[in-house]
């Protein structure tokens, strides 16, 4: 590996700090909208002081597109886009991505396909070319398919026997059956082993669609360069894609799981219906949540579960506002032998703050952890391309990052305590143990 390549590297890597400072205090500058001539919106926050360019997009959709019998397809097809394309095999095209110092990234989530790409200014040009016959010349070959799915069958292996990941992925069946959202993103042994490079194509066809994408850059780049590249990028791309028809559900309710498991200590995975991001009381309820045990060591759960008691090894819960559903899902580790005791003080917690809500000294602690790390949050170029995303994809709309904190500040103890009491019911939620936990009952048969 040579100098300039490790200096190239580091320039890419190391600077984004440098851009964090320098956008973060720039927060209020305009972020531009950009309709380019093949007809698509891009948002982009300039930044000339450094050459660098990070540009993310989403297609809507996601592993909900996955057809029944191929779940992980889409998790599948996220691993394969940069194992060649067009006239570049697999080690043609990573050799050049590393000869370029360019970094191409593709996930799959429940609601979204994302993308991302980090490049030299120097390197535009040739990294959007890559880019481009990434998404519309995908070559799937026999070599890479054969080794990516031997490497996704290995983690699915692994995690089976991974007392975490059991609990999640069986709370998530349990909570939605019959809906995507209760299907593995990433699949099982079957269903990726059965995946097909004519399935593969079928979902690119499908998904990548101009109808359902959305893109924002960030970096040294002016609005006409970059209109040009992203329709060298995009614009070839269908019109419409496959049929977005995801209903919206809610979370199953009150049933009690354990899914035996010959470990010595157990993980409990729990979880109610909550709100969607578009709800007038999603601010108040991320409040509640950070109050309650939504990161950082001053929570609720925290003090009641782990450091009076010392039950368990975490406890915590957070907000999943997926598209199509909102809930409220927490999580503890703890010994076997505690496992029961654990649930029922997560309970009592839940059904205190139900019913005397939160104190005032917990609602200035939340509120002023999430004003506070909102700024630390956004760690890379990438990480502020891929804010600019999500924005669009809430309809947050472009005021989002001058508002957004006081929308925090503006939440009041009145509103926190409304909300908990609407949401905090102990006896409606849907709990799955995975483990051999003392003082637990299913009260749902396991297949």
């Amino acid at each position: 590996m040579s100098v300039v390549f490790l200096c190239r590297r580091a320039l890419v890597l190391g600077l984004g700090a440098l851009l964090l400072v320098l956008w973060v205090s720039s927060a209020r500058a305009e972020i531009e909208v950009i309709e380019t001539p093949g007809g698509l919106t891009v948002w982009l926050q300039r930044e000339p002081a450094i050459p660098m360019v990070a540009m993310n997009f989403a297609f809507r959709g996601g592993s909900s597109l996955d057809p029944e019998g191929r779940e992980g397809l889409s998790n599948l097809v996220s691993s394969l886009l940069d194992e060649g394309a067009g006239a570049m095999d697999s080690q043609a095209f990573q050799d050049r991505l590393d000869e370029l110092s360019v970094h191409m990234r593709f996930s799959a989530g429940r609601d979204d396909f994302l993308g991302s790409l980090v490049t030299l200014t120097d390197n535009l040009d040739e990294a959007f070319d890559l880019l481009a016959m990434a998404l519309n010349e995908p070559r799937f070959d026999a070599e890479p398919v054969d080794r990516i799915k031997g490497q996704i069958l290995v983690s699915l292996a692994y995690r089976a026997e991974d007392p975490n990941n059991v609990a999640w992925r069986a709370w998530s069946e349990a909570a939605f059956p019959d809906h995507a959202y209760g299907r593995p993103v990433d699949g099982t042994p079957e269903t990726v082993a059965a995946i097909t490079p004519d399935d593969l194509r079928t979902y690119v066809a499908g998904a990548f669609a101009r109808d359902r994408l959305i893109i924002a850059a960030v970096g040294d780049i002016e609005p006409d360069r970059l209109a040009g590249l992203v329709d060298q990028v995009f614009a070839g791309l269908p019109e419409s894609g496959a049929p977005l028809t995801t209903a919206d559900t809610s979370p199953t309710t009150g049933q009690t799981i354990v899914v035996d498991m010959d470990v010595p200590q157990s993980t409990i995975v729990l979880g109610l219906p909550a709100l969607k991001r578009d709800d007038p009381d999603y601010y108040a309820a991320t409040v509640l949540n950070k109050a309650l045990g939504g990161g950082g060591l001053n929570t609720r759960l925290f003090e009641e579960v782990r450091k009076e008691r010392g039950l368990a090894y975490s406890a915590s819960t957070s907000l999943a506002p997926y598209d199509h559903a909102g809930i409220l899902v927490g999580s503890a580790g703890t010994q076997n032998a505690r496992a029961g005791e654990t649930i029922e003080v997560i309970k009592d917690v839940l059904a205190d703050v139900a019913e005397n809500g939160i104190t005032q000294g917990e609602l200035d602690d939340a509120r002023d952890y999430l004003t506070g790390s909102f700024p630390l949050s956004l760690d890379s170029n990438g990480e502020i391309a891929r804010l600019l995303v999500a924005m669009q994809m809430r309809d947050l709309g472009r005021d989002y990052l001058e508002e957004r904190n006081g929308f925090i500040e503006a939440v009041t103890l009145d509103d926190v305590n409304r909300l908990a009491a609407e949401l905090l019911k102990p006896d409606d939620l849907l709990i799955v143990v995975a483990g051999r936990p003392d003082g637990v009952v299913s009260t749902t048969p396991v297949e």
